[in-house]
């Protein structure tokens, strides 16, 4: 496998988008990053040491109901996030798949204001840690099974508009699906599972939820893929404040927009995309830019 393969499927968070509007905006939120994945999302690269930067912008200026209305509120949000990401491949074998390990730290920026009301915060962001294991069926066909933990380190305040922590513990299952030919078709599904635990300033538990990032995109064989790439969402469980189940408040969302890759001959790749949500429910309704960069040590 090519060294500028990617390991564990990102799950570095914008916590920020759905813990920012306090106790409130805990209903139906997902601490991940929807879509921040795009090709080569199921593939390990050989063992060694890689690191990764990725440079992204959320805003959004509408919150849906549950049932895809505007709600009447006066809305913004404004998000940029700078996060490190370090990858260990180790020799190891375990069933099979070659074992591996990540971490990552965000730095995020982060504006909202409700209401006539506004706030900005910034600083690092919750944490993320994981080991994973990586499979390649054939030199096109790889996959990746982790289990990612992300850590309550960002900053909260239960009185505050923009937090950038949950202040809560997330256990995230992992499978992902990556087909890879530098001349012909790239596609990728990272499917993920969200185990939220409670937020004890709140006493409120946000339900379990399924999303899945993808693309398609067809290799050019000069280094260049484009395509499309986004997610989708579905909370598959209600919320729960003070051990009472809360209706009507399950979140979906569907994404989708353009994206590139370029690979370097040296072995460095970067990407680059845009997506706009559509179908949103019970969530904040935006669009994100991503860029992405990643090199071996």
């Amino acid at each position: 496998m090519n060294r500028q393969a990617l390991f564990i499927p990102i799950s570095f968070t914008f916590m920020s988008l759905f813990c920012s509007l306090g106790h409130a905006s805990e209903r139906g939120a997902s601490p991940y990053a929807m879509g921040a994945e795009t090709y080569m999302a199921g593939a390990m690269p050989p063992p060694g040491l890689y690191g990764q930067l990725f440079v992204s912008h959320y805003e959004a200026d509408a919150l849906r109901g549950n049932g895809g209305e505007q709600l009447p509120v006066d809305f913004d949000l404004r998000a940029n996030s700078i996060a490190s990401r370090l990858i260990w491949v180790t020799e190891q074998q375990i069933l099979g798949g070659q074992l591996g390990f990540h971490v990552i730290a965000p730095l995020v920026d982060l504006r909202v204001s409700v209401n006539g009301q506004s706030q900005s915060n910034r600083g690092l962001g919750d944490m993320i840690l994981a080991p994973a294991l990586g499979y390649h069926y054939s030199d096109k066909m790889h996959a990746i099974f982790a289990v990612d933990t992300i850590a309550p380190t960002g900053k909260y305040d239960r009185d505050d508009l923009a937090n950038i922590g949950c202040n809560y513990w997330v256990l995230q299952p992992v499978i992902a699906l990556a087909y890879v030919d530098p001349d012909g078709l790239n596609v990728d599904v990272k499917t993920m599972y969200d185990f939220n635990f409670k937020n004890p300033a709140t006493d409120y538990r946000s339900g379990q939820a399924l999303h899945m990032d993808y693309s398609a995109g067809w290799g050019l064989g000069n280094g260049w893929v484009v395509g499309v790439g986004g997610y989708t969402l579905w909370q598959t469980t209600d919320d729960r404040q003070d051990g009472e189940r809360l209706p009507d408040n399950k979140s979906r969302s569907l994404a989708i927009g353009p994206s590139i890759k370029y690979t370097n001959k040296s072995g460095w790749f970067l990407t680059a995309k845009w997506q706009d949500e559509t179908r949103v429910r019970n969530r904040p309704d935006g669009s994100a830019y991503w860029l992405k960069l990643s090199v071996a040590f």
